[in-house]
């Protein structure tokens, strides 16, 4: 709750007349408690994994002919009820695990210093921060990933979330309650370090359940704007490391590759898509050359 109960009071508290944004922000936010706007991440969450995930189900049901063309595993294809139940079945893990522990994390929250009032950050200091979460997740997601693939952390805990070898979009965050509890950890160490606004925050957890969803979308589509950041592993990345399954010691950073390849935890994808590139190749010269030849040869 902001400690004006006017806009002037704001702008003079402030030295100057609020932005835009900044006046939409006091609108919203002046009489609302602070608890409030932190569980917004909960609702927040739910409807954008559910909006990214239902379309591309719905592709995959509704055209299959034209979906199977981007599916990086086209052998496999559930069915109707099949989706439903890996939908279904994530939300209640979210429920029953990500909701109330946001719901009870918010004085951790303040201790970290997150904070809701004006000014707003800039644009410059939003996307500093998020370059910060971004590289101190993908590092600790790697280690925690890693140990996970463990003997121990695979059979008790892990598994569950490789059921899925062809990954979907609602497989995301579909695991082992501690799974999701787990991996999700890393996502609030950079915050945790480098305090941010709330409207930050927001941001920061809805681009890493948009992250979640792309690379276990199980499609390669080649307009995707992920394409085109550097270092980035996505969906083609991480459906290697569900198919290999239970035995994969390769493609554990979730969001880029530098980690795998620095520890050298890519050398078993780098060796499958060299064989897939020959495999292609092999294939085009075959058919090149059988157009090539004359028919009275190839009789």
């Amino acid at each position: 709750m902001l400690p004006y109960s006017t806009a002037s009071e704001a702008e003079a508290a402030l030295g100057r007349s609020m932005s835009y944004a900044e006046g939409a922000w006091f609108r919203y936010s002046a009489g609302m408690p602070d608890y409030y706007l932190y569980c917004h991440i909960v609702p927040m969450l739910l409807i954008v994994y559910t909006l990214l995930s239902v379309p591309l189900a719905l592709f995959e049901l509704g055209a299959p002919s034209i979906a199977l063309r981007y599916k990086l595993q086209p052998r496999v294809q559930l069915s109707p009820a099949a989706f439903l139940r890996c939908y279904m079945d994530t939300m209640r893990i979210l429920l029953v695990t990500i909701a109330p522990l946001h719901l009870v994390s918010y004085p951790a929250v303040k201790m970290a210093g997150i904070r809701t009032g004006l000014p707003l950050p800039s644009v410059g200091e939003t996307v500093a921060q998020l370059v910060v979460y971004l590289l101190v997740e993908d590092y600790l997601g790697y280690w925690i990933h890693r140990l996970l693939h463990t003997k121990w952390g695979y059979d008790n805990i892990h598994r569950v979330h490789h059921e899925y070898t062809a990954p979907i979009a609602f497989a995301a965050p579909y695991g082992h309650w501690s799974d999701v509890l787990i991996l999700g950890a890393p996502s609030l160490v950079g915050p945790s370090i480098v305090p941010c606004h709330i409207t930050t925050l927001w941001l920061w957890l809805v681009i890493r359940q948009i992250e979640a969803v792309d690379t276990h979308s199980g499609f390669k589509f080649p307009f995707n704007p992920t394409n085109y950041i550097p270092f980035h592993g996505g969906a083609e990345y991480h459906d290697y490391h569900h198919f290999v399954g239970e035995h994969s010691q390769s493609n554990f950073s979730s969001l880029f590759t530098f980690c795998d390849y620095l520890h050298g935890t890519d050398k078993g994808y780098r060796y499958h898509m060299a064989n897939l590139v020959k495999s292609t190749m092999k294939m085009k010269g075959a058919a090149t050359t059988t157009m090539a030849t004359p028919r009275s040869e190839a009789k």
